[in-house]
């Protein structure tokens, strides 16, 4: 089954998982214990994060450590910059028509 990259992202704790997985390779069990939620549960949202490659998982001996895939994230970002530069934009000229209404309501 694929998933979309943006629902696994919306929810707020695979958005945490991300960002701690992002300075450092961590277990299951380490993830787990940032979270009031029960390790099945980290484990559903990490196996979500790996089936969109938001994360990679490596074997090392008996363990898995879960690593950040900064190349999908790069791609996911790719996909969103030419919308942040629109609304960049508009914004910028939102704020340059209120300077205009200010300065001519002096």
């Amino acid at each position: 089954m694929r998933r979309d990259v943006f629902q696994a992202i919306a929810d707020p704790t695979r958005r945490a998982i991300i960002l701690l997985v992002a300075t450092q390779a961590m277990t299951p069990n380490a993830l787990a214990e940032h979270f009031d939620s029960s390790r099945q549960a980290i484990s559903k949202h990490l196996r979500i994060l790996t089936e969109c490659e938001l994360v990679k998982q490596e074997q090392s001996g008996r363990k898995i450590h879960y690593h950040f895939n900064a190349k999908k994230m790069k791609e996911v970002a790719d996909f969103i910059e030419p919308f942040r530069q629109m609304w960049d934009t508009r914004f910028n000229q939102l704020d340059n028509l209120l300077s205009t209404i200010k300065t001519t309501k002096k």
